[in-house]
């Protein structure tokens, strides 16, 4: 059998119906007598609302039926699409796998849990199955699951939520059957704390049932959404024997017979640091998001501050140095050491650059507005001006040359509204708005590992936004070790304030920081997409009313 991890684009059906159509044959040539794809592979995941548009569904069947007839008929083919509900009561659609085999379709599984929390909104489109069967093809029974039905026990962190979310087993179901492998295809997104979780599922699958998993995961970005693709073939003793790589395209031939082996192979089950697999699960969001927009270019303003810094690092990697055009926009408030930090970089990445002091455009701004802020003393106005001057200077560029502005803001600053409205807050994606600042900081370390990439005195020197004489983000915000660790409590793992000051924190700085939260919800309204790599990012997975009064 053939795990195919493969990297596809929403909606591009000859795209994806050509790369499948490779992997069969890349896959069936090296003796594959299977070829497994991940959920909803035909048409990609998450199509959203395209799953409302009757011709998209049809062009899916379509192509489904077309790929039958494409691929060697000796080879059995499981893909991923939205089918029909022939039924006259449910929603429109199932969920669906559909087994391709001798020019056509033989059988089709629908997926029975469908997960309607946090980013995920299926049961908007999908009907639950609540039939079951077996595939046997070469005789053997394999169980077929899709993604959210091998997740019915969840170990959640967070005060709002049950271990078990479903009253439905599939795998119970299915095992009256008694199969000979458990099937998963999947498209489960990437969060930088779930990796190990992930992996515990399946291996814990495989121990209970006795039974090998193959588990087969999209790769890749769409918008908000990283796939790790990380596929996995387990023996049935739970051990995993074998991996595919994460963030990049596979496949994987494994004998099933081996996977029932009584003595299993060593495990290659390693995951991967933390860190390390957030800068690149970051660096495909970058790269995907460019990609399959059909952009190559970017464009940023690079402050001499770990945030751009990091922005830009993860850039060069994702779109390459040539692809890149940094702006330093210093003020007279900006210090010597971050125009020169900034140059540094740039060139240390060889990056293209220019220095535009917005020095005389904002005393133009003040000049203009003396008469209404006459008698007045200078304040959070006139430093969010050199903000927005920054914004629409790097708007012009992106305009004028046709690059994305990325966005530099991080998690910590977006959370409590450390930002400038159609200023530093403007971009066409924000690559760091789901990294809490201390995580920035080792995302420098990491990059930093084999040469200095990021200067040294940008990682050293405390931060700031530069926006009046010696500010510091200490001036307003507590520490940002302390700062995050509130924040993490209280947005992904959503503590109540008894809770958070239980942990140790002072009562004042919670009230603090959590007013700051939920004022600031009008600002996260307008952010630009974020790179989801939490289990709790802002954005489409956090849903809160901006007009409320809880």
């Amino acid at each position: 059998m053939a795990l195919a991890q493969l990297n596809y684009i929403i909606g591009d059906f000859d795209g994806n119906l050509s790369k499948i159509t490779a992997a069969v044959a890349d896959a069936s040539s090296s003796g594959a007598e299977l070829v497994i794809f991940s959920e909803l592979s035909i048409c990609g995941y998450p199509p959203l609302d395209l799953l409302e548009r009757k011709e998209f569904i049809h062009t899916c069947g379509q192509s489904i039926e077309k790929l039958a007839t494409l691929v060697d008929p000796a080879t059995g083919v499981l893909v991923g699409g939205p089918e029909f509900n022939p039924n006259k009561d449910g929603k429109l659609l199932f969920n669906s796998a559909f087994f391709l085999h001798e020019g056509k379709v033989k059988q089709v599984f629908r997926k029975s849990l469908l997960p309607t929390y946090d980013i995920f909104d299926e049961y908007r489109y999908f009907e639950p199955n609540r039939e079951f069967h077996i595939l046997e093809f070469k005789n053997r029974k394999l169980a077929v699951t899709i993604c959210e039905d091998l997740w019915d026990e969840q170990p959640f962190d967070n005060e709002f939520s049950r271990s078990r979310l479903y009253t439905s087993n599939p795998l119970e179901e299915l095992s009256v059957f008694e199969p000979d492998v458990i099937i998963n295809i999947a498209a489960s997104p990437f969060s930088h704390r779930k990796m190990e979780v992930k992996q515990s599922i399946f291996t814990g699958k495989a121990k209970r049932y006795k039974l090998p998993v193959l588990y087969c995961n999209q790769v890749g970005a769409h918008t908000e959404l990283i796939f790790e693709g990380g596929s996995l073939a387990i023996h049935s003793s739970g051990r995993v024997a074998a991996k595919l790589p994460y963030f990049r395209e596979d496949i994987l031939i494994c004998d099933l017979d081996e996977l029932t082996e009584s003595e299993p192979h060593p495990s290659p089950g390693v995951i991967p640091g933390r860190i390390g697999t957030m800068a690149d699960a970051l660096i495909c969001g970058i790269k995907d998001y460019f990609g399959k927009l059909g952009f190559r270019t970017a464009t940023l303003g690079l402050s001499g501050g770990i945030d751009s810094a990091v922005t830009l690092a993860l850039a060069a990697e994702a779109l390459g140095p040539a692809n890149l055009h940094v702006l330093l926009l210093p003020s007279q408030y900006s210090s010597d050491h971050s125009v020169n930090d900034s140059v540094q970089m740039a060139e240390n990445l060889g990056i293209k650059y220019d220095i535009l002091p917005i020095e005389a455009l904002f005393n133009e701004f003040r000049e203009t507005l003396q008469a209404l802020f006459k008698d007045m003393p200078e304040d959070i106005a006139e430093e969010n001006i050199q903000a927005r001057i920054r914004g629409t200077l790097l708007m012009a560029l992106s305009n004028k040359f046709g690059n994305i502005l990325l966005n530099t803001s991080n998690k910590s600053e977006t959370a409590v509204g450390y930002g400038t409205l159609y200023g530093d807050m403007s971009g066409g994606l924000s690559v760091l708005g789901d990294v809490y600042k201390t995580d920035v900081y080792l995302l420098a370390l990491y990059l930093n590992q084999e040469q200095e990439v990021i200067p040294a005195n940008i990682i050293s020197k405390p931060p700031s936004a530069e926006l009046k004489p010696d500010q510091k983000d200490s001036d307003s915000l507590p520490p940002y070790d302390v700062l995050d660790q509130i924040l993490e409590a209280y947005i992904e793992r959503q503590l109540p304030v008894e809770k958070l000051e239980a942990l140790g924190f002072d009562p004042k700085l919670v009230s603090r920081v959590i007013k700051l939260v939920n004022m600031n919800e009008y600002k996260r309204y307008q952010t630009p997409p974020i790179l989801r790599v939490s289990s709790k990012a802002f954005g489409i997975g956090r849903r809160l009313p901006l007009v409320a009064r809880y």
